[in-house]
């Protein structure tokens, strides 16, 4: 049975024969049998990896995302902020309130004084004494003792000799030289270099042939006629294969998913309503519920309590603090509702009193002390 459909041979080939009709559905049966584990446990890997990062990987990624915004970034920034403040701000401050100060007027104003005040007038003196009194006498005495006497040698010894040389090297050597290159070696060049190339081009041609007829031809009609026949069987048989292998593969998972859903998922779900929902629901709302409004109203009522007992607390010291003491002496009535010591919004400071903390939640009268 062919499974898969097949075009028309390409143009340089010819029509599939008996040969490869028979040995097509043993080669795709042994191919089944190789790829269908391999299938398998792909499919079973697949399933497994897409479990795992459901399961596993995507809460990780959460609870590492949360470390990550809640405890890690807060204590980077934190030290950096400690770096900065350690190591970086006092180095900073160093820097620029002590050691550029103490370079630049320590070191730099001095140089550039010295610079503009001593060493340019010194080179500017030294500099015209170089263009004006050095290269002129340097220069005269190097022309003098040098120069002419080396025109002179050039002119009436060393150019009348190199003109003759010339004359004869070009009549006795070069002339000569040229004469049997053109007429002698030129001729003989161009026929040793006919009768090699004729030589090598027959030679090349017998080794062509023999090449062609021993190895190219057997070569090609193998490829034609057995390779590319058996690669694209294997390729075909493989593909078809891999197909009725993902079909096995998907029948043998819905047949363990159906055994695991009756064996386990179905007794389980079925005991997480019948059992542990209504179990959970009574403990909610018998248990859960009252003990939550207890601990609520108890907390309440504690808080209350405390709140009285403060009061009282502050009450009976500020009676005491001011049978003992007596009331505050203010200097102006506006200063009678608040306290008698000195705050960001008063003038008058009276001797001896202690400073009202100026985040203070009640309005709390301060006697004097003393």
């Amino acid at each position: 049975m062919d499974l898969e459909k097949h075009g028309p041979p390409p143009p340089h080939e010819g029509g599939e024969g008996c040969v490869t009709t028979l040995v097509r559905m043993p080669v795709r049966i042994v191919v089944l049998v190789l790829v269908l584990p391999v299938r398998m446990l792909w499919d079973l890997l697949v399933v497994g990896g897409r479990a795992l990062e459901r399961v596993l990987l995507r809460p990780l990624g959460r609870a590492l995302q949360w470390v990550y915004d809640h405890v890690l970034a807060p204590v980077g920034r934190a030290l950096v902020w400690l770096a900065l403040a350690l190591l970086v701000r006092p180095w900073v401050g160093l820097w620029r309130y002590v050691a550029v100060p103490v370079a630049r007027y320590g070191v730099v104003v001095p140089l550039v004084w010295l610079h503009r005040a001593l060493l340019t007038p010194a080179g500017h003196g030294l500099r015209w004494l170089y263009d004006r009194l050095l290269v002129p006498a340097v220069t005269a005495l190097v022309t003098v003792l040098l120069v002419w006497p080396a025109a002179g040698v050039w002119r009436y010894l060393l150019k009348p000799v190199g003109t003759g040389a010339h004359w004869l090297v070009t009549h006795l050597l070069v002339l000569p030289g040229v004469w049997v290159y053109k007429y002698v070696l030129t001729p003989v060049g161009h026929g040793v270099t006919w009768t090699l190339r004729t030589a090598g081009r027959g030679l090349r041609s017998g080794v062509v042939w023999l090449v062609m007829t021993l190895f190219v031809l057997p070569l090609g009609w193998v490829y034609r006629c057995v390779l590319a026949p058996l690669g694209r069987e294997i390729v075909a048989a493989v593909g078809v294969a891999w197909r009725i292998a993902g079909f096995i593969s998907r029948a043998v998972g819905r047949v363990l998913a159906w055994l695991a859903w009756h064996l386990a998922g179905a007794p389980v779900t079925w005991v997480y309503r019948a059992v542990c929902t209504p179990v959970g629901h009574f403990l909610r709302d018998a248990v859960w519920a009252p003990t939550r409004q207890a601990a609520l109203e108890a907390g309440r009522a504690a808080r209350g309590a405390l709140a009285s007992a403060r009061e009282t607390f502050r009450a009976a010291r500020r009676d005491a603090w001011r049978a003992l003491l007596g009331r505050p002496q203010v200097a102006d009535a506006r200063e009678l509702e608040g306290s008698a010591a000195r705050t960001l919004g008063r003038t008058t400071t009276v001797p001896s009193v202690a400073p009202v903390s100026e985040i203070s939640l009640l309005d709390v009268e301060n006697v004097e002390r003393g």
